[in-house]
């Protein structure tokens, strides 16, 4: 069995220029395929809400979920460093809120390190975690918001941070130094594109990672594991390439089985 990976190998992989890589999981049978195949880390994301719930908005994520969800992952990770998403909530009431959040996601969750979406608006609470002993992996970035102030045009198919200005750029970079300063171990960078997340990238001696909008120029790359295996029914009609469509296989077994069963033939498996 290979090494646990930890923080300092990933960001020993950013000083030797090697990309790390890794996959957002719910579930205890999808982080141990991840897990096997080698991916470095493991994002349990509180985007389970929408893409496994069915939940209208990730907003409606509850901490006591996210620990049963983080706690499935664990069990499925043995080498990989896992990360568990605060939900909405925790990080925004305060620092003590955070600590608490923070402390039963690693105590409770078996989380290496905890996950803070829009990290940049809270850089007291990212201290105080880091004081703890509760490593931080920052999300920033570029959002439909933050893109219009700048005048640049936000849209599902072009990431913002491709059009980034010089002025958009430097204040990017201006708020991932604020967190490293501030103790983050790892950057999540939303929608960074090719200038701005190149130049973050230099900016910093952390591990920049991007899922939605990022791409070669980081550290690093995230992608949902459902996504990568093409693993929900919109896959079944979607034209858009994953690395396999389990949506389609499904499907067709599904079908076989049910043709068995009503045909009065032995079912498989």
């Amino acid at each position: 069995m290979e090494a646990q990976i930890t923080i300092p190998a990933l960001q020993q992989m950013k000083r030797d220029g090697r990309k790390c890589v890794g996959v957002v999981a719910w579930d205890t049978p999808m982080a141990g395929i991840a897990d096997r195949a080698g991916v470095d880390f493991v994002s349990v994301g509180d985007s389970v809400g929408v893409n496994l719930w069915g939940h209208a908005n990730p907003l409606e994520v509850t901490l006591e979920e996210m620990l049963i969800v983080c706690k499935a992952v664990r069990r499925g990770v043995k080498r990989a460093l896992l990360s568990c998403d605060f939900p909405f909530g925790p990080l925004q009431r305060g620092i003590d809120s955070a600590l608490e959040a923070g402390i039963r996601l690693v105590k409770e969750g078996g989380a290496d390190i905890v996950k803070l979406d829009g990290a940049v608006e809270f850089p007291d609470r990212v201290r105080a975690l880091v004081r703890a002993g509760i490593p931080v992996f920052a999300q920033f970035g570029l959002t439909p918001q933050t893109a219009l102030q700048y005048g640049v045009p936000y849209s599902a198919q072009a990431a913002p941070g491709a059009q980034a200005t010089k002025e958009m750029t430097a204040k990017l970079v201006s708020e991932a130094k604020l967190l490293e300063e501030a103790g983050a171990s790892l950057l999540d960078f939303t929608n960074s594109g090719p200038v701005a997340g190149e130049a973050v990238v230099k900016a910093v001696g952390i591990p920049v990672i991007g899922g939605f909008g990022g791409g070669p120029w980081l550290d690093g790359r995230v992608r949902l594991a459902h996504t990568a295996i093409g693993y929900a029914e919109k896959w079944l009609d979607a034209k858009t390439e994953t690395y396999v469509n389990t949506a389609k296989a499904g499907l067709d077994a599904f079908t076989r089985l049910i043709d068995d069963v009503r045909a009065g033939r032995q079912i498989k498996g």
